[in-house]
Formats: structure tokens, sequence, C-alpha cells
């Protein structure tokens, strides 16, 4: 065993590690039972933060940096990636609209904007950008795109001819779109995150998503009306039909914005970073005895289109087996074993608090796949 190949695969641990962070402690703890274990990586995303780094890590890009407005408007200095012929760009939505760059206390989707996030897509269509992949995990919003489509070009005025606020509370106000006066041709778009929801209703953006970006149940009515009305406008001024598109709903209707106001296609983020990094072709030519995967929070939703339900397709495809990690374990055990993971390891100290175990994830990962692999030894 102490000569086996282990390739690991593993998403962030949100709030706790970075994917790098993850792959480092496994390899600590798995380097500390079986010395002579061959250990690989392959630093994935679903879309969400980390998938600039995955896509720097596999393929060769020029990182671009810019100051552009965050999710409330203040100034946010972030980058994105181009190719080196700059007609390919790579933005991870995270960086300009994200979740994470809010305080606990200013989230609200009411309030937040993607206008930072459309931003930077015209700066890289000003640089020759003529392929956009958008990686729009992690959001702090519920705008249905509307902040990003305005800083593209497009205006969305109230009854009396004025600009609404590009917010989630902004989307009842609207009672026209006018389109760009020079349309966006020539660019296309790509939509890259493993959600399926669709645009309104009870698994939708707002109603699905909304809670964890701080919505209050009057805000997620609110919101979830605002959506709808903005289909309505979309299906009566621009003839686009596209709210029940499943991923329509991914990043508070950024998804669905993206497809109605610029075509975009929706690609899996999870197949779209693994193709890059030709895991196929690994898994074909040099399989490993063991692929080692993994998030923080392991629940329904990671057997829906996550980075994990992916890295567990390879390994049946190719007759790999697949241990999986996670910080909580939400979702019974017989039920992820069912799925076809080979064990399942959870890594938090039952008896310390949640900052305990986030502040010592680290740690508590590295000992638990220490312990893991000497069981097996």
């Amino acid at each position: 065993m102490e000569k086996m190949k282990i390739l690991l695969i593993p998403d962030k641990f949100k709030g706790s590690l970075n994917a790098e962070e993850v792959v480092e402690a496994l390899t600590a703890g798995i380097i500390g039972a079986l010395p002579s274990a061959q250990i690989t990586a392959v630093l994935a995303s679903d879309g969400g933060e980390g998938f600039l780094d995955a896509i720097a890590k596999n393929i060769t890009t020029e990182r671009i940096e810019t100051t552009t407005a965050g999710p409330l408007g203040r100034p946010v200095h972030t980058h994105y990636l181009l190719t080196s012929s700059r007609t390919m760009a790579y933005i991870e939505m995270a960086m300009a609209s994200g979740l994470e760059l809010l305080d606990p206390e200013e989230r609200n989707p009411l309030h937040t904007s993607t206008w930072g996030t459309g931003l930077q897509i015209r700066d890289a269509m000003d640089k020759g950008a003529q392929r956009i992949y958008l990686g729009i995990g992690g959001s702090a919003t519920n705008d249905g795109g509307i902040g990003a489509a305005a800083a593209l070009g497009y205006r969305f005025l109230d009854a009396s001819g004025t600009e609404v606020p590009l917010t989630g509370a902004g989307l009842s106000q609207i009672q026209q779109i006018v389109k760009p006066k020079k349309a966006v041709e020539g660019v296309a778009f790509f939509a890259v995150n493993d959600v399926n929801n669709p645009l309104y209703g009870e698994n939708g953006a707002a109603f699905v998503y909304g809670p964890q970006k701080g919505a209050d149940p009057n805000a997620l009515m609110a919101l979830d009306k605002g959506l709808r009305h903005l289909e309505g406008l979309v299906k009566r001024e621009l003839g686009k039909d596209v709210a029940q598109v499943p991923g329509s709903g991914a990043a508070g209707g950024m998804a669905y914005g993206l497809k109605a106001f610029f075509n975009a296609e929706f690609i899996s983020g999870t197949e779209f970073i693994l193709e890059l990094a030709g895991l196929g072709d690994r898994m074909k030519n040099d399989p490993p005895d063991l692929l080692i995967t993994g998030e923080g929070r392991i629940d329904p939703q990671s057997l829906s289109g996550k980075l994990i339900q992916g890295v567990l397709g390879f390994g049946k495809q190719y007759e790999v087996p697949v241990l999986a990690v996670c910080g909580l374990r939400d979702i019974s055990e017989s039920k992820l074993l069912a799925e076809g993971f080979e064990h399942v390891i959870e890594i938090r100290d039952p008896k310390r608090d949640l900052e305990y175990n986030m502040a010592h994830a680290r740690v508590l990962l590295e000992e638990k796949i220490k312990a893991y692999f000497l069981s097996q030894v």
C-alpha cells in the first residue's frame, strides 16, 4: 500500500482552507502514514472561489490587475486572467461581487449589484477578449445580472424614465429595458457553474440561495417577485424566454442575465476545469490507485453537480475508488457510500464549536487523513 498512487482533486473548505491548502494538508497527512506514496493533485473549482487559481494552474495566462466596484459599490482591487493571445478572458465573479467581500451585517441581496463584475468584463473586452468565461459561484447578489448588463451598455428605466438602482430591490422598479447603442458583437460568453436552479420559484435563485446571502423572508419574497418581473420584461422587449433553463438561477440570476442579454452558454464548472487539467487522459494513461476529493460541507447539494460528484463520476468511469473528506457531513454516510464513495472522513471535532473547527481545519484534516491511512496499513 505504501507505493500506492493517489490523485487529489478537492474543492475548497469554504471559510477555512482554499483548495491548494486542502491539497497541502492531505499530502502531509498521507506522507505521515505512507512515506512512499506517490501523490499528485489537480487544482479544481466548480466556478466559485478559486476558479482563477484552477485556471492559472492548468493553462498559461496573464494576470490583469483592475480596480472595480464591490457588491455595495466600494472600490475593490482585484484581477482576472487573459490568455497570451488576449482573445480569451477568465473572470471570477466572487472577486468583484462576492459574499466574502462583505461583513456579515452588510449582507443583503436587495442592496448588492453585479456592476463591478460587468466592469471587469468590459475591461477584458476592451483588451480584445472574444471569449469570456465567468466563474459565477460565491456571489453576494440577486440582481438578475442587470448590474453587469448596465456596465456593458444596457439601461434599465422606471416609469419616469429614470435609471433604477442596479440591485435586487431595483428589479421590481424596471418598466423599460434600453439596449446598448452599440450591440456587443463578436464576443462569446460562458457562464461556468454547477447549479441547475431556474430563475425564480421555490427552487429559484432567491429562495434557495438568498438566505445565505443575508435575505430575510420578506426580502426573499421581494427578490423572487423582482426576478419574475424582470423575466416578463425580457420576454416582452427582448423576445427571450430562458428563465426556466436549468442554471438560470445561478449567482442570483447572473446566469439568467448573461443568457438573456448576451446569449451566454452555460457550462459545468467541474467538467470545464477537469477537462482543462486533462484528467480524462491522465485517468486513461496513468490511472491512480485512489482518488481523494472533498469540500467543507458535504450535503445533498454536493450530489447535484458539485465537484465531488464530478470526481466520483471519473472514479466510476475508470474503476478507481474515491475517498471523500469534509469539515462537516450533513447527509447520511450510508447515502454517500450507496452513491459509490469508498469512504467518507469528517474532520471536525464534535466536542468543539464551529469556530474552533474552522480555525483548526488544516491540522484536523492532516491528522484525520493520517489516522485513516495508518488504520489501513
